[in-house]
């Protein structure tokens, strides 16, 4: 049904050199020829400079908090010719590959207005200079962006004047949301993607796009755990991005369910107080209604 998230990072953790243009489009094309009919939604760079070994001195330079530093988006555009090199990369791609109408590029952890429109300059340079060289259609590729930290959804009803669609990254909105390092084993407990919070921003996330009728989506772990997928759905989000390992088991889930159902379970669930009794609510109301997944489980 399409590639709900290409995480692009491998083609640099995967090599001890910087990947070229012809490095990322061959990645590129072959996802694209084995996608024929549904969307590939292609993220751009995300990782942060720890990862990518830019630093002449990585000892002196090593962030204290990596997690809120140079990362995604952000050292994406402080190095202008590594996400110029994966654009051109990204649209020759769609052009050679006749798949413009397919094909989505989508800017993580973008937190600002500015960082978006730099990057969508740069990508409307891009696309003129390949039209320039007899290859066009460039302009026709969506443009969206990942909701990964708050002030993203506190400005969203800006964003969704220069996208085309939204992506919640949940694990990272979470984190973000509750001043939580998932990594941290001392302060894990703390990181609950259903806490009441969390959930609230989703929901002004969905509604603010739905209003504006740009496409949203739901990736992360929340959208991989049928109980939690139920209640994504009374929320309104109709597109999810999962492992393919999860999906046969979330199709099963949403398929037993009528949407008014789901409604109903985001309503009660909406009005709970901790992350802990929404999770329960949501684990009864999947024994209640599937209850043979949960024999399965």
């Amino acid at each position: 049904e399409g590639i709900g998230l290409y995480r692009t990072e491998f083609l640099y953790l995967g090599s001890q050199r910087e990947p070229s243009e012809e490095d990322h489009y061959q990645a590129y094309r072959r996802v694209i020829d084995a996608t024929p009919h549904g969307p590939v939604v292609i993220r751009t760079l995300d990782l942060g400079a720890d990862k990518m070994g830019l630093s002449s001195d990585p000892e002196r330079d090593r962030e204290p908090n990596p997690f809120l530093g140079l990362r995604s988006i952000r050292l994406s555009l402080r190095n202008p010719s590594l996400l110029r090199t994966q654009l051109r990369a990204v649209l020759r791609a769609a052009i050679e590959g006749g798949a413009v109408d397919r094909v989505r590029i989508m800017f993580p952890m973008v937190s600002t207005l500015s960082e978006l429109r730099a990057a969508r300059f740069m990508l409307r340079s891009i696309s003129e200079d390949l039209a320039s060289e007899g290859l066009l259609g460039g302009e026709q590729v969506q443009i969206g962006m990942m909701v990964e930290v708050p002030s993203a959804v506190i400005l969203l009803d800006h964003f969704v004047k220069e996208i085309d669609f939204v992506s919640i990254g949940t694990n990272d909105l979470t984190q973000y949301t509750l001043a939580v390092d998932r990594t941290n084993p001392a302060v894990a407990d703390l990181y609950q993607d259903c806490d009441p919070a969390v959930l609230r921003l989703i929901k002004q996330t969905v509604e603010i796009c739905q209003a504006a009728g740009v496409g949203v989506s739901v990736c992360g772990e929340m959208s991989s755990r049928a109980e939690r997928a139920l209640l994504l759905v009374g929320l309104g989000v109709e597109s999810l991005s999962l492992p393919p390992a999860a999906i046969p088991q979330l199709k099963k889930a949403v398929r037993s369910v009528t949407r008014q159902q789901c409604q109903a379970i985001c309503w009660r669930a909406m009005r709970l107080n901790t992350a802990r009794e929404v999770s329960v609510f949501l684990q009864r109301q999947l024994a209640e209604l599937v209850p043979e997944m949960m024999i399965q489980a």
